[in-house]
């Protein structure tokens, strides 16, 4: 019987050599995973965005870094509502950066009472942490649309912008030939050839890409301050595991949006290579 309680009472580490192999699975073997993960997470040898779609993957090495795009300049104003989602939602909704919130009308008296032409300007030229509206996406009479599609809601009583008469119709009478005057010959002079009918103008083409425009336009907002957690423009510690993560990662960030970031920093109608341009420019200024 006593042999018996001896027996119950042995563990299963019974020899020397199993103490060690124990003693092994149990603390070096850990390490060396822990260290390994450590190593994984800060390498910077990580597959890139798309790589496992290797199409994907080619198309994005082989894209152009500029590309031209074709506007239409008679194409219909587009509505102050519609402008304000895209490019003034952002910081007005929630009075980001200084901004007056939308509705609020004894933060928006003091800039009604200045006229809509002051309050134009200043969304056209920039002010404080706004970046210039005017030269982006928009046109000057959409950006006004915004710009009283606002102030109206906070009470004021502004006339919204209307499409402006296209430019041939301001002076029909140029198009016409003026006479030519000459002496009256005995006989009737020769009709003089038809003038070559003037050709259509075309649609001018507009550069596109452009990130340091489109960073002055929709990002500075937030990134030149630093607010609700934007990284400084500049700032290299701050900017430093964002640019490990590679523009295409960054870029599909600012796409979707992330965090107090709307989607496309809130400049919906930007292209995605415009976007990935503005985002370069941010990682370039932080090297």
């Amino acid at each position: 019987m006593s042999d018996h309680a001896h027996d119950s009472h042995t563990g299963p580490i019974k020899t020397p050599a199993q103490l060690l192999w124990t003693s092994f699975f149990a603390f070096v073997v850990p390490v060396f995973v822990i260290i390994g993960l450590v190593y994984f997470v800060t390498s910077g040898n990580k597959p890139a965005a798309g790589a496992v779609d290797s199409e994907l993957a080619t198309a994005q090495r082989i894209q152009k870094i500029g590309v031209v795009e074709i506007r239409d300049a008679n194409r219909p104003l587009a509505a102050g509502a519609d402008v304000y989602k895209a490019q003034c939602a952002a910081c007005h909704d929630a009075g980001l950066a200084g901004a007056p919130k939308t509705g609020d009308a004894g933060a928006w008296a003091a800039r009604i009472a200045t006229g809509y032409e002051a309050l134009l300007n200043s969304a056209l030229k920039g002010k404080g942490a706004m970046g210039a509206q005017g030269g982006g996406a928009y046109r000057d009479a959409e950006i006004g649309r915004a710009v009283v599609y606002m102030a109206n809601a906070a009470g004021a009583k502004f006339e919204e912008p209307q499409q402006a008469a296209p430019a041939e119709a301001a002076a029909p009478a140029a198009a016409a030939p003026a006479p030519v005057m000459a002496a009256a010959p005995a006989a009737a002079p020769a009709p003089a050839a038809p003038a070559a009918a003037a050709p259509a103008p075309a649609a001018t083409p507009v550069a596109a890409v452009n990130g340091e425009a489109l960073y002055k336009q929709a990002c500075t907002v937030c990134h030149a301050a630093g607010v609700a957690g934007a990284p400084k423009t500049g700032d290299k510690a701050a900017w430093a595991p964002r640019a490990a993560l590679g523009v295409d990662a960054l870029t599909a960030s600012v796409i979707k949006g992330k965090g107090a970031m709307p989607p496309k920093g809130g400049a919906m109608s930007a292209s995605d290579a415009e976007i990935k341009a503005a985002v370069q420019y941010l990682l370039d200024t932080a090297k």
